[in-house]
C-alpha cells in the first residue's frame, strides 16, 4: 500500500514566528512511568486555569502532569498576527518537548485548538473539555445567553464570559470574582477564525479521544457537545449542575477523576 504524504505548503513558505511560552509542570515522584497530560485552555485563559487544580491531583494520581499558556495569553509572550494555527503550532511543539509521548487535554475553543494539533502530533490520547467547536451556531447560542460580551468579539473586539455562563452557582461568588478577573483576550483573527476556520484533518495513529462537558453549560448546547463526541466515535462524558469551566467549578474533581480513570482503563494500555 502507498504512503500518503500531506504536504503543508503556508508552514513551509510562512512558518510560525517562535515564541516563549509558559509551561507551568508538576512531576510526581517518584515518577511511574504514566504518559505526561499537557493541560491547553481555551481563549482568554491561561496556564493558570489547570495550575489552581487539576495538575496537583493529577500528579496525585501518578500522571506528569503540564499546562500551556497559548501565545499572548497567561504568562506566554504574545506575536502579531496570531492565528488559529500559531495556537496549534504552540501545542505540538509544547507536546514534542515533553520525554514521553503526551495526551493532550484542551478546554473551552482550545479542544479545538488540540484537535487540530492531533493532525500533527500523535498523541497517546486526547480528552476535549467543554469542546468549543466554533461555527455560526455556536455565536448565535452565545448571543442569545451573553449579548453585551458576545457581540463585540463578533466585530473583533474581546469575548467577555461571564460569571454565569462559566460556572455553576455552588462556586463562592469570590473566587468567581477572581477567575473571571484573571481572564485575558484572544487574537481577533483567532476568534473569526474560531466560527469559519481551516476543517479539521484526521487525527494521526488514530488515538482514542473522550469528551467531558456538562448538560448545564451556558456556553456550549448539549447539542453541540454530541456533535463533538459523534466525529469521534462516542458519547459525550456529561457533569450535570457544572458550568462551562469544569476545572474550577465547586465540584471539579469529578471531571478530572473520570479522566484519570478513562486513561487509566483505556489508552494507556494500547
Amino acid at each position: 500500500m502507498s504512503k500518503v504524504r500531506i504536504i503543508r505548503g503556508q508552514e513551509w513558505a510562512r512558518p510560525v514566528r517562535p515564541v516563549r511560552r509558559e509551561v507551568v509542570s508538576a512531576i510526581p515522584e517518584p515518577e511511574q512511568g504514566r504518559p505526561p497530560l499537557l493541560f491547553v485552555p481555551g481563549f482568554g485563559h491561561g496556564a493558570w486555569a489547570f495550575a489552581e487544580h487539576w495538575l496537583s491531583h493529577a500528579v496525585s494520581r501518578g500522571f506528569p502532569a503540564h499546562a500551556l499558556s497559548l501565545r499572548g495569553q497567561g504568562g506566554s509572550e504574545a506575536a502579531a498576527r496570531t492565528s488559529l494555527r500559531s495556537y496549534v503550532h504552540d501545542v505540538v511543539q509544547a507536546a514534542a518537548g515533553l520525554p514521553r509521548q503526551a495526551v493532550l487535554v484542551g478546554h473551552g475553543a482550545g479542544a479545538l485548538v488540540v484537535a487540530h494539533a492531533l493532525a500533527r502530533y500523535p498523541a497517546r490520547a486526547a480528552v476535549l473539555v467543554s469542546p468549543v467547536f466554533g461555527g455560526w451556531g455556536t455565536l448565535g447560542a452565545a448571543l442569545r445567553r451573553n449579548p453585551a460580551g458576545t457581540l463585540p468579539a463578533a466585530f473583533g473586539g474581546r469575548l467577555r464570559l461571564s460569571r454565569a455562563q462559566l460556572f455553576s452557582r455552588e462556586l463562592p461568588d469570590a473566587e468567581a470574582r477572581r477567575y473571571v478577573s484573571a481572564l485575558g483576550r484572544a487574537s481577533r483573527r483567532a476568534q473569526w477564525q474560531l466560527l469559519s476556520g481551516p476543517e479539521l484533518e484526521p487525527p494521526v495513529g488514530d488515538p482514542p479521544v473522550l469528551v467531558l462537558g456538562s448538560p448545564d453549560d451556558r456556553v456550549v448546547p448539549p447539542a453541540a457537545l454530541n456533535r463533538v463526541a459523534r466525529r469521534y466515535g462516542s458519547a459525550p462524558l456529561l457533569f450535570p449542575g457544572m458550568g462551562h469551566d469544569l476545572m474550577l467549578d465547586a465540584r471539579w474533581r469529578e471531571p478530572v477523576d473520570a479522566l484519570l480513570d478513562w486513561l487509566e482503563k483505556e489508552p494507556v494500555a494500547r
